[in-house]
């Protein structure tokens, strides 16, 4: 299972490339930047790109309402060769509340809405060109883009229709606040069960998580908790948590000293995790320590999970 670092936050924009930078160096398989109301992470990780030279560098997730399908591919494939092919792009839907009452546009049947877009990203991204005719995107074109390759799309996928959608039309999923338990019994088999029935390879399953090395794990579940409280009350991760039994995020987050950590982290690839996007979470009275002891114990596990 491969191991990455959430990444995006710092006091300025070369703060978080240099935040790249470490983590290539400290030898992490991945970075992954979130895109809504910070930084516009593709233009993050063609900075970093250009810093970094063998590190994978991901999105999880770009909301794909804000960006057309052509457009999306376009900008994606131009980072992705500026990078030498190291991007990975996970697009999702975001949440009906964030869609409609902050942007102002149509949540209306995002199901189907995420399947005609992936149909324009995948060949546009695998191809160079697309002729496809649905109900929304009408989109006859090619991309003449200097050095592009084919890189992985992953759509982040929670519900049935969704994990249908990018087990058959992309390269995997990513997600987020969805716990072991949920990973091993919805998200794995549905996923793989679409690919296989396609004919294509077997999806990336990348799942992001809180975590944080502790020695008072109730103390640090409930400071998750709060911290991520949006995230039980939105319906699509409300959905996953009841799966889990979860009562609040705080309850799937990766918790405990490390030889804990070290058993949930094996636990979450063998229910199918194929990448751990790890979310550092700072908790105690020292956020730097919290965060220094948590990455540690990640790094000493890269590779050998």
């Amino acid at each position: 299972m491969r191991i990455g670092l959430v990444l995006g936050e710092g006091a300025t924009i070369d703060d978080v490339v240099q935040s790249v930078v470490d983590c290539e160096q400290d030898g992490f398989d991945s970075a992954w930047f979130s895109h809504i109301f910070g930084v516009d992470a593709l233009t993050m990780i063609a900075l970093a790109g250009r810093r970094t030279t063998r590190i994978e560098l991901g999105t999880a997730v770009i909301p794909v309402y804000l960006h057309h399908p052509f457009a999306m591919a376009q900008q994606a494939a131009t980072v992705n060769a500026a990078i030498g092919g190291r991007l990975t792009l996970g697009i999702g839907l975001s949440h009906q509340p964030v869609v409609e009452q902050m942007w102002g546009l149509s949540y209306d049947r995002p199901g189907p809405y995420m399947r005609e877009y992936m149909s324009v990203v995948g060949p546009l991204v695998r191809e160079g060109k697309v002729a496809f005719r649905g109900d929304v995107f009408q989109v006859a074109a090619g991309l003449q883009i200097p050095g592009a390759t084919p890189f992985p799309v992953l759509v982040a996928a929670l519900a049935p229709m969704m994990l249908q959608t990018a087990g058959t039309l992309a390269d995997g999923t990513v997600t987020w606040t969805t716990g072991i338990k949920t990973i091993e019994t919805h998200v794995a088999p549905r996923i793989n069960a679409a690919a296989a029935a396609a004919g294509r390879p077997q999806p990336r399953i990348a799942v992001g998580l809180p975590v944080a090395v502790t020695d008072d794990a109730s103390a640090a579940r409930e400071r998750i908790s709060k911290g991520l409280q949006i995230y039980g009350q939105l319906v699509n991760y409300r959905r996953m948590l009841d799966i889990e039994g979860a009562a609040a995020p705080g309850d799937i987050a990766l918790v405990g000293d490390e030889r804990e950590l070290e058993r949930q982290v094996r636990a979450l690839a063998s229910a199918g995790a194929t990448d751990f996007n790890a979310a550092i979470f700072p908790v105690g009275d020292d956020p730097g320590a919290s965060i220094a002891r948590t990455r540690a114990v990640l790094k000493g596990l890269v590779g050998h999970v």
